[in-house]
């Protein structure tokens, strides 16, 4: 066997026997004294959802400084939630998942008499009203579009079937003026997506489309809203709602309430941030008799409530 072999083998050997033999002071664990470690759970959270009619990042940015501040000056913990679809928030408000709902007015009407939702606030639109309309929109080169009439026969894409001004108040319209679903050469949706409606009418797979006034400015960073026009607008209707589940206690209602209608738009720059965020200038106080209007729409164009 080579030296250095040798020399190695002698060497592990030893430090072998070294370690074998060298004392260790062993560790004593007492057991006798305990600690129980406690699991606090989190406090729960009022949960706040904003009708999915943009993407959850516009939701999220919309409406997270206006959680945080009702969240500072009530003193409650909100957060938000995020539906996928307007059934899913009509589902989810009802399975108790939405303490808070904001939605336009033909969804609160039917959480109104499917669950007992009741109305806190309308928001104030940035043109200073608390209603709102529909408009009927087409590319502003599709000379064959220029009234109402002439949508019939035409392609026609909405935002959802519940959708107030994306198509509840544009069918009202289409409506007084003699035209009817059958009119049409298809009526489709877009997933709730106000985005989608004016992207499908930008890019000419749909003669027309129908939106909530307004919403034209949401997609101005992605096309030149120039190319399109607006053919016609709805009347106007009461405003988007805030509205509570009836399983809130009236304090915690009291309390949210009266912080949106702190909230001052003109005087007070930290509030105008908030309110500038979320696309309107304030709130007025609302009641479920506000949304009778809604009601009679509904009944006159043929859509359920239930």
């Amino acid at each position: 066997m080579p030296k250095t072999v040798c020399t190695f083998f002698i060497l592990l050997l030893s430090f072998c026997l070294f370690a074998c033999n060298s004392e260790e002071n062993p560790v004593k664990v007492s057991l006798d004294k305990r600690q129980e470690i406690i699991s606090r759970p989190q406090p729960p959270a009022l949960t706040y959802a904003y009708l999915p009619q943009y993407s959850h990042s516009e939701s999220f940015k919309r409406h997270q400084r206006l959680i945080e501040y009702l969240a500072e000056q009530t003193g409650l913990s909100i957060r938000q939630v995020f539906p996928d679809t307007f059934a899913d928030h009509i589902t989810m408000f009802g399975e108790g998942k939405i303490d808070i709902s904001f939605s336009n007015p033909f969804i609160y009407v039917k959480l109104a008499n499917r669950y007992g939702a009741r109305a806190i606030t309308r928001i104030i639109e940035a043109n200073g009203n608390a209603e709102f309309r529909g408009q009927i929109i087409a590319r502003k080169d599709n000379a064959a579009i220029q009234t109402i009439e002439d949508c019939r026969g035409k392609s026609w894409v909405a935002v959802d079937p519940t959708s107030a001004g994306g198509y509840l108040f544009p069918l009202g319209l289409f409506v007084e003026h003699g035209l009817g679903l059958r009119d049409f050469k298809e009526v489709v949706f877009s997933g709730g997506r106000q985005e989608n409606v004016i992207l499908g009418v930008y890019a000419g797979l749909h003669d027309l489309g129908s939106v909530r006034e307004g919403a034209l400015r949401v997609v101005e960073d992605k096309i030149d809203i120039n190319q399109i026009k607006v053919v016609a607008n709805s009347k106007s209707y009461p405003g988007w709602v805030y509205a509570y589940s009836p399983k809130i206690p009236e304090e915690v209602v009291v309390k949210i309430r009266e912080a949106m209608l702190r909230l001052d738009y003109a005087n007070n720059p930290e509030h105008r941030k908030i309110l500038d965020t979320a696309r309107f200038i304030g709130f007025v106080s609302s009641s479920d008799s506000d949304f009778d209007p809604i009601r009679d729409l509904s009944k006159k164009v043929g859509l359920g409530l239930e």
